[in-house]
């Protein structure tokens, strides 16, 4: 098991000895829609429910640790643990109770510091989860294997603030950069917009054929330049394959959901 060294150490048991061991490869933060503190997080999972998480920050930004980060916890659903044995660490914060607030200055500087170790100590790479068991950083409600049936956690104001201010300062603080969403050789997102202007252009094409090869494809005669309805249902159809939440499934290609489809660049 490994304790993070600068959280307050309140083991829960008989879950961090019982439960089993998983290999560190994802961070997913949450808000638990109560202004708890560690302590009271702590004193909620040992006395009033089946479930737990490995870290509690309180608005101070003060943190507590209740299962050795290698040790399965309970709040992430099919992230927990998975059949090869990597799962993912799970940050509860506290919040108001309609978790519509952001993160305070000192939870964000602890969510850094907390970050930068978990990069040093179980080598979670410096980018966002691209897909539901894809190793990296994420929040609670980018895919539905995360939660049971999908969840807003940890709201709006903190869904943005983690792309603009946590993750980019956990990456500049461990040192690293933010590698290229789309690697050289594969087309670069083109944007939103793009696609609802119901383009006819050889990148349309070559996002069927990948779609096709994914299983993904919903098209009667196979995938051309011009864009159709066949071709919102196919990424639909992407979306629930990477485990996206509902919410996010509506078929217009978002630039994560289009990194991790990986379309060939067109000349």
């Amino acid at each position: 098991m490994a304790w993070y060294p600068n959280a307050k150490k309140m083991e829960l048991q008989p879950e961090s000895d019982a439960q089993p061991a998983i290999r560190p490869t994802q961070v997913i933060f949450h808000s638990i829609a109560a202004p708890w503190t560690p302590e009271r997080t702590y004193e909620y999972w040992r006395d009033s429910t089946t479930l737990e998480s490995h870290f509690g920050v309180g608005f101070d930004g003060r943190i507590a640790q209740y299962i050795g980060t290698e040790t399965r916890a309970d709040s992430n659903m099919y992230a927990n643990r998975r059949s090869d044995g990597s799962g993912a660490v799970s940050v509860e914060t506290a919040s108001n109770m309609d978790a519509t607030d952001t993160w305070t200055p000192e939870q964000v500087n602890t969510l850094i510091k907390l970050g930068v170790w978990m990069h040093e100590r179980h080598g979670v790479p410096l980018r966002i989860c691209r897909w539901a068991s894809d190793p990296g950083f994420g929040v609670h409600r980018m895919f539905s294997d995360w939660s049971d049936g999908g969840t807003e956690c940890p709201g709006d104001a903190r869904a943005a603030q983690f792309r603009s201010e946590v993750f980019p300062g956990i990456v500049k603080a461990a040192g690293g950069k933010a590698p290229d969403p789309v690697p050289t050789g594969y087309q670069p997102f083109p944007g939103e917009g793009f696609f609802k202007d119901e383009p006819d252009s050889p990148i349309i094409t070559a996002m069927g054929r990948r779609l096709v090869a994914e299983g993904c494809g919903a098209y009667e005669y196979g995938p051309g330049d011009q864009w159709t309805d066949a071709d919102r249902e196919s990424f639909r159809l992407w979306q629930k394959k990477l485990g996206d939440a509902p919410q996010h499934r509506d078929g217009w290609p978002g630039p994560r959901q289009w990194a991790a489809l990986k379309v060939p660049r067109v000349s």
